[in-house]
């Protein structure tokens, strides 16, 4: 992943079509290798189905990609 100083467009556009789309709750997304999401309020069944309908529809392309969802704690970010 880039350093968060590190502009990230890709993410930003991700980040700006989400609402569009239907989606809500999303705080911010970076993306590199993966794509992190930062969600607002408690993680329910209900966000973690919505989460895994983004990565479905928008993150992915099911035809030719695989796609996994994982939950980390804030304080779990690689290098803190």
């Amino acid at each position: 992943m880039p350093k968060p100083e590190i502009l990230d467009p890709q993410g930003k556009a991700v980040h700006g079509a989400l609402p569009r789309l239907g989606f809500s709750g999303v705080t911010d997304v970076r993306q590199g290798k993966r794509f992190e999401l930062e969600i607002e309020g408690e993680l329910t069944e209900a966000v973690m189905a919505e989460v895994e309908k983004i990565a479905g529809t928008l993150l992915s392309n099911p035809v030719i990609e695989n796609y996994a969802v994982h939950v980390a704690a804030a304080s779990d970010e690689v290098g803190a």
